[in-house]
């Protein structure tokens, strides 16, 4: 289960953010999750809810935004939303599609006092 580390990670870079501007407490963090990350999004709920307590997020609200993967053919030029990445393309059943985003973890902001 990596996403426990993943949590870790994120818990880090709110940390380090908010001393690199003299905040002491994030109200509120922002991440961006694609659909091709890799991610299993309740592990990682789990994850950061169970590292809280302690922590400069322990009263943080985490708020999700979920980016849905979209891709370009390389043989047709065909955009499309694959559902992973082994999906062919729809028009002409091409694979090794060029991923344009879904594969996405970051954190896109962070609100703090």
């Amino acid at each position: 289960m990596h996403e426990f580390s993943l949590a870790q990670n994120i818990i880090e870079i709110v940390d380090d953010t908010l001393k690199q501007h003299g905040a002491h407490q994030a109200k509120e963090i922002e991440l961006e999750i694609g659909t091709l990350s890799g991610v299993e999004i309740s592990a990682l709920e789990m994850a950061l809810e169970s590292l809280k307590p302690g922590t400069i997020i322990e009263n943080t609200k985490v708020k999700l935004i979920i980016t849905k993967a979209k891709a370009i053919c390389r043989n047709c030029k065909n955009e499309y939303f694959p559902e992973d990445l082994f999906s062919p393309c729809p028009k002409c059943s091409g694979y090794g599609p060029e991923i344009i985003s879904g594969k996405e973890l970051l954190v896109k902001s962070i609100v703090a006092e």
